[in-house]
């Protein structure tokens, strides 16, 4: 069933996408890759893809990452679109994360050791800085940026060689984040929080910049970060370890691998002088097996946000590390020979496309309707 309806509406969305190819030939195979990305190949890439798509190499699907005519950060435009059309609502989520690439050798742009969430450790690879969009009716990325280190930005010959634009400079994961955000309010996609681990959290100027947008959240912050309080600046786990047994209440954060996650949650309001309707919170997050385990989060939202909104928020951060799973096992996210700039950008966005195909074609089975359709 579920494969009917992606094998149903491809074309659609290829139709969707068709303006941003200058020539036919990247306009068809661009169809042929996608297609084989959500099928059941073992392994998507491109040797795999082109016998899929009935070529004799795999030259044809390495060019169309590579160099072929078409606006790549124009198809990235059109998921973000199509994904708000299929899965949005006033009250969705956007979530920043970034997910490792594990390579092998130097050449590929941005590769270095660094630290691999996927792995869990330090490892050579590459790292994306990702943004998903969730609501009640699915899950998707809709925005990506290649995280280039400063031993990379400090090499010009390096960049060049990997095709690196010389216009290209560092940025921090939560400056991209930012970046990708602003990119999303001036799309118009419907959402009313963010949520972010710590390595966003606490960027407390990424704080206030999302206070200026208005843009409500619950970032996750290091237990050791300091919030402002009437007497001055505190731990937060100081102000957290001093609550009472009463304010810790029992709330689900959304549905896990093995069940609902149940945690023990508390508040304490922090800062002064808050803007006209708006409250700025500490959030806290105990384990119910093991109370010393506690998570932290710098909050911002509506006054009359109670902790259960806050506590969903926080869980909703879960969804984009679903979007890494579910790209990488069904989108071939990661199944690329891909090593300059561009090749990267082009699979990974096509590879978004297919996620979000995906999610749609979900949600609309899951309500017993059709396929979706394409939108202008």
């Amino acid at each position: 069933m579920m494969m009917d309806l992606v094998a149903a509406g491809l074309d659609e969305l290829h139709e969707r996408i068709a303006g941003r190819f200058g020539r036919a030939e990247p306009r068809a195979r661009v169809r042929e890759y996608v297609s084989g990305l959500v099928t059941g190949l073992e392994r998507k890439n491109g040797w795999t893809l082109a016998e899929w798509a009935g070529e004799v190499s795999p030259d044809g699907m390495q060019r169309l990452l590579r160099r072929a005519d078409w606006d790549v950060d124009g198809v990235r435009d059109d998921v973000r679109a199509y994904v708000a059309g299929q899965l949005g609502e006033p009250d969705g989520v956007l979530i920043a994360d970034d997910t490792g690439f594990i390579k092998k050798g130097t050449r590929s742009a941005g590769v270095q050791r660094q630290y691999s969430g996927t792995a869990g450790r330090t490892e050579n690879c590459q790292v994306g800085v990702f943004l998903a969009y969730a609501s009640r009716f699915g899950h998707a990325l809709i925005d990506r940026e290649l995280y280039l280190p400063q031993s990379w930005t400090d090499d010009p010959q390096r960049c060049r060689a990997a095709g690196i634009p010389p216009e290209v400079e560092f940025a921090t994961k939560p400056r991209q984040a930012q970046a990708m955000i602003a990119r999303a309010i001036a799309a118009g996609v419907p959402f009313a929080w963010f949520t972010a681990d710590e390595t966003y959290g606490q960027a407390k100027w990424l704080q206030a910049w999302l206070e200026d947008q208005d843009v409500w959240y619950v970032m996750a912050i290091r237990c050791s970060d300091t919030v402002t309080m009437p007497e001055g600046e505190r731990r937060a786990d100081a102000l957290i370890a001093a609550l009472p047994a009463r304010s810790w209440q029992q709330i689900p954060a959304g549905a896990g691998a093995h069940g609902p996650r149940e945690y023990h949650w508390a508040r304490i309001p922090v800062r002064t002088g808050w803007p006209r309707g708006r409250g700025h919170w500490l959030l806290a997050r105990r384990s119910l097996s093991d109370p010393s385990e506690i998570a932290y989060y710098a909050c911002y939202g509506p006054r009359r946000s109670s902790t259960a909104d806050l506590a969903w928020t926080a869980g909703s951060r879960w969804h984009i590390e679903e979007c890494f799973q579910q790209a990488k096992n069904e989108a071939g996210l990661d199944q690329y020979q891909a090593r300059s700039w561009r090749a990267w950008y082009a699979h990974i966005t096509l590879s978004m496309l297919a996620l979000a195909w995906l999610a749609a074609s979900k949600a609309q089975a899951e309500k017993g309707g059709s396929a979706p359709a394409s939108r202008a």
